[in-house]
């Protein structure tokens, strides 16, 4: 009798969890809707092609899927994640590696939905919680430019080296039913449209957040839209500080005014900084071929949004000091530093970033102040012409010590009050950092 019973009990716990298990694998295996479903696009308008190629560079689709010296947009990429490494994946034509066999339907549900043909999942290292805003019409120029504009690369794409089980893929389908947001961007009412077009491309395919917004335990940006307040707040990456993108006087664009925004963005450089780290890069192959109307559009936004005097600190100001060589660091500084940054650290601007101010010397993170001593700055490319002045590399020149006095020293000079750098800091990046390459990836399109 009590077995019957006990058959009875389980019959109605097991009926549940097949039904569960059911709706778990449904879900993590659908493919999205697309409106591109019934479309078939067999041939393409050069103007298309051509709009596509410029949301191409809006998007910096350049900056992961290619390498110095490969076929353009043929991946191979390597990304540490905590899991373990992964590559960037071909995204040419070509019908055997590439996408050269996704139709429209099947573009879009990777690109804004991270899930390529037969419901495979992509890791969300491709940005597509931020290219789910770029809206039908880019989608379609986009596809157009990759199918057309695009020459196929025969290059097999590489493996994860994520161990089994924490390379299966489904658990991704969770993660975006959290975390992902599924509609395209909506024009703000009360917003005109130089804000909402800037809103647009730093929200969606500027991709802006994934490396200035900070990331929750999931590694998911902890917002995506200035409706939140940590939205482009500044954030740790790959061993640089990406400093907020906000109205904090300190760490963030509190200084800048609209037009020297748009001169950094256009140029590389303004009076307040020149680009570096991983900014390098996207200035390179995406900023600098913005239209102007565009990176208008994007300062008008970005000074829209509020910093936080909390989280940032008392505004700085500049205190002049007079040279001492009793303090650590200051010969360092005077001797291999001063002849660019100036002993009084103003620089040499438009050409040479001051010290006095700078985010990296008020960040709380230390990160990008080591990383730069440590390996120098990319070759900034502007207009075809490689740049003539560039941060060197001290790895061979000074010590862990020595960086870490000078860098306090620079941290604690002309007003700026950055925490002092410990020797075991630069120690960990100089053990997992390499020098920067002085031939970027500059990639001529078509």
């Amino acid at each position: 009798m009590n077995n019957r019973r006990f058959a009875r009990t389980a019959g109605w716990l097991v009926l549940p969890c097949l039904v569960a298990a059911g709706l778990l694998a449904w879900y993590v295996t659908r493919e999205p809707a697309s409106p591109f479903e019934a479309q078939q696009a067999t041939s393409f308008d050069p103007a298309l092609v051509s709009r596509g190629e410029y949301v191409a560079r809006v998007s910096d689709c350049v900056a992961c899927h290619s390498l110095a010296g490969k076929q353009p947009f043929a991946g191979g990429l390597e990304m540490a994640t905590p899991l373990g490494a992964i590559h960037a994946t071909n995204i040419t034509p070509d019908r055997e590696h590439g996408i050269g066999t996704y139709s429209l339907a099947d573009f879009d549900r990777a690109v804004r939905h991270g899930v390529a043909p037969g419901g495979r999942r992509l890791y969300p290292a491709m940005p597509y919680p931020s290219y789910v805003k770029l809206s039908d019409d880019d989608i379609q120029a986009l596809y157009a430019f990759f199918m057309k504009g695009v020459q196929p690369a025969n290059q097999p794409n590489i493996p994860s080296d994520i161990p089994w089980p924490l390379n299966l893929r489904w658990p991704i389908a969770l993660w975006n039913g959290v975390f992902a947001p599924t509609a395209t961007y909506a024009a703000k009412p009360g917003q005109d449209a130089l804000w909402n077009r800037g809103a647009y491309i730093v929200q969606g395919p500027g991709h802006c957040g994934s490396c200035h917004t900070p990331r929750g335990l999931a590694f998911n940006e902890k917002a995506l839209d200035e409706s939140g307040a940590p939205f482009l707040a500044g954030a740790l990456l790959d061993g640089w500080y990406a400093p907020s993108l906000r109205q904090d006087h300190n760490t963030g664009l509190g200084r800048w005014s609209e037009e020297q925004i748009v001169q950094f963005l256009k140029t590389g450089r303004n009076q307040h900084a020149v680009v570096y780290g991983s900014m390098t890069e996207a200035f390179n192959n995406s900023t600098q071929f913005m239209q102007d109307d565009d990176l208008a559009a994007i300062a008008r936004y970005l000074k829209s949004l509020p910093g936080d005097p909390q989280r940032d600190g008392s505004p700085w100001q500049y205190q002049p000091v007079t040279a001492r060589s009793d303090v650590p660091g200051a010969h360092t500084y005077a001797t291999r530093c001063a002849s660019c940054h100036g002993l009084d650290g103003k620089g040499q601007p438009d050409w040479m970033p001051p010290l006095a101010g700078a985010t990296s010397a008020l960040a709380k993170e230390n990160a990008s102040a080591i990383n730069i001593t440590l390996n120098g700055s990319q070759r900034v490319v502007t207009a075809g012409l490689p740049d003539a002045y560039r941060m060197p590399a001290f790895r061979e020149q000074l010590s862990d010590q020595e960086i870490a006095d000078v860098l306090s020293y620079v941290r604690g000079t002309w007003g700026n009050h950055g925490d002092a750098v410990d020797a075991k800091a630069v120690g960990k990046l100089r053990g997992h950092t390499d020098p920067a390459s002085s031939s970027p990836i500059i990639l001529h399109m078509r």
